[in-house]
């Protein structure tokens, strides 16, 4: 099941951008194998498997590539799939033996996905990093944050998953599609800091139109105004607001019994915001929560409470849509987007390193014998 059903894929294991990638090709239905170096195979009881969410959904082998007959596996493998990618530093796969032009050189419908930070070329492109550097070259980190406070890293939303994993996916969607057309495959550059900058389109918009302050937590959309922000109740939680439209902004007045008060009419007098929010915050203390969630439900004021890791699976929209999945003793998204005629299986748990290695490896036409001489010589685990 699942839209992407039929389509192989080799991943040459990473972290974070990599195998969330890897996560939502395997989520789509492609399979998915996960090429672990053999030195980090250690076993593991498959009926306890890791908590590793984002290794949902493929099987594992364990292949040194630093050995010669590592090298000509992963080409064999090559020649029966459909996509692989890797997460290495600029030059790294091509030292390996296993980068775009061995790859293609064996078969030229390959698509060859590559996740980095900063890019195949550039100045930075050999410089180490992580989420919260590519954001703020970006400039995705900067206006994110308070008025008057230092820019907030928003986990590593922005950068790894968002900025990468996700446009890795994307792009090999894309090139997947074209292969079909062409016959031929191509390369997918991925850098994290390329998708971060496209995510930052529609503020570079609001920018060019003169909507948009430089000063961090001055406009609409950054805890500015009063009516786009979080609230802290009389239990010491959160709820959000959203009222931007005016219909929605009067029923929020109307909620808040402030229908009437003058300050209020000029919802968009950024003049006014501080003194609003101060108005506004004292409101929202002065109850719970759970208070607020029955004042404002069913009403149109663009509203929701801020949920913890723990109670966002057990509230009743989540439960109602089966958004969460427990795979393997751990709660977890399910798969998305949902597809009405292909919809995508429950995954399957990660694997421990290695754990599929002969499986794997007799699918792909590899006879026992093959797999007693590549052991032997330490090329797979």
């Amino acid at each position: 099941m699942g839209p992407l059903q039929g389509v192989r894929v080799l991943e040459l294991a990473g972290i974070g951008p990599g195998p969330f990638c890897g996560m939502m090709l395997a989520d789509m239905g492609a399979e998915v194998i996960r090429i672990d170096r053999a030195g980090s195979v250690r076993g593991g009881d498959p009926a306890a498997p890791p908590a590793d969410v984002l290794g949902r959904g493929r099987k594992s082998i364990g292949v040194d590539l630093k050995s010669e007959q590592g090298r000509e596996l992963v080409l064999t493998l090559v020649e029966s799939a459909d996509v692989i990618f890797e997460g290495f530093r600029p030059g790294v796969a091509e030292r390996l033996g296993v980068g775009p032009d061995d790859c293609l050189a064996r078969n030229e419908r390959i698509v060859y996905g590559r996740m980095t930070g900063w890019g195949q070329e550039g100045p930075y492109s050999h410089a180490s990093g992580h989420d919260i550097n590519y954001i703020a070259l970006a400039g995705a980190l900067e206006p994110i944050g308070r008025r008057g406070e230092a820019p907030v890293p928003p986990l590593n939303l922005v950068g790894d998953f968002g900025g990468g994993g996700m446009f890795l996916a994307f792009g090999i969607a894309c090139a997947l599609l074209e292969a079909k057309q062409s016959g031929k495959g191509q390369v997918v550059d991925a850098a994290m800091v390329d998708g971060a900058s496209a995510l930052m389109g529609f503020f570079h918009s609001f920018r060019a139109m003169g909507i948009w302050a430089d000063e961090r937590g001055t406009n609409m959309l950054d805890t500015g105004a009063h009516y786009y922000d979080v609230y802290e109740t009389a239990d010491g939680k959160y709820v959000s607001l959203g009222s931007i439209e005016p219909q929605f902004y009067a029923e929020l007045l109307e909620k808040l019994g402030l229908s009437d008060d003058e300050a209020f009419l000029a919802q968009n007098d950024r003049n006014q915001w501080p003194a609003l929010k101060e108005r506004v915050q004292e409101i929202f203390k002065g109850r719970t929560r759970d208070e607020w969630d029955e004042v404002f439900a069913g009403s149109d004021v663009c509203y929701a409470p801020v949920l913890s890791l723990i109670e966002a699976p057990e509230h009743p929209h989540a439960k109602a849509r089966n958004a969460f999945l427990e795979i393997g003793g751990v709660t977890q998204p399910a798969p998305a987007p949902r597809f009405s005629r292909t919809p995508a299986d429950v995954p399957t748990p990660a694997a421990h390193a290695g754990q599929h290695t002969d499986d794997v490896l007799t699918s792909f036409g590899i006879d026992e014998a093959g797999i007693a001489a590549l052991r032997e010589s330490g090329a797979i685990a």
